[in-house]
Parts: C-alpha cells; sequence; structure tokens
C-alpha cells in the first residue's frame, strides 16, 4: 500500500500541517503559498473529476466541464476503483458537513 511509504518523516509532518489548519481562510492562505496557481488547479480538477465520476458523470461530460484529459480521467477512475477509499470518504463527509 502506498501509504506505507508516504506515513513517515516529512510526509507525516505535512499532513500534521494541513491538520493543524483551523478554517477555510487559513487552508487558502497555506495552500497560496505553498503552491502555483497551475498546480492548485491540477488539484481541484482533479478532486471535480473525482466528484463526477463518483455521481455517474461520462466522460465526455467531465472533459466538457473541467477539460481535463482523459488521461487524467482515467487515472482517477483507477484511484476510486482500486485506491484507499478516500474520494468516497471525503465526499460523504462533505454531504453531511
Amino acid at each position: 500500500m502506498r501509504i506505507d511509504r508516504l506515513s513517515k518523516g516529512d510526509t507525516k509532518e505535512f499532513f500534521d500541517s494541513i491538520l493543524a489548519l483551523e478554517d477555510i481562510d487559513e487552508c487558502y492562505a497555506f495552500f497560496d503559498d505553498l503552491m502555483t496557481l497551475k498546480e492548485m488547479k491540477v488539484f481541484v480538477t482533479r478532486h471535480v473529476v473525482a466528484n463526477m465520476l463518483l455521481e455517474g458523470s461520462t466522460y465526455q461530460e467531465i472533459e466538457a466541464k473541467t477539460q481535463a484529459s482523459t488521461a487524467i480521467i482515467s487515472r482517477v477512475k483507477r484511484s476510486i476503483e482500486e485506491g484507499n477509499g478516500s474520494y468516497e470518504r471525503v465526499k460523504e463527509r462533505l454531504i453531511n458537513y
């Protein structure tokens, strides 16, 4: 499992830093400092793609809305099918938020 390789050292400290953020404004500020706008758009697009896949959208619908390539859509779909269930978990928590 990839998580085992990620759960050590600097990566754990990075995730602890994210969990220490107290509100949405701190999230915006932290991620604005952390990455470029282009990098942020990549993460946001993958998140949107995942949600659309979970809602049953077709590749064509996803491409039209996000301009994501079929390679990105396929990669996200594979993560949903073979991953750790995190997209589903987060989506469910946001519904109940």
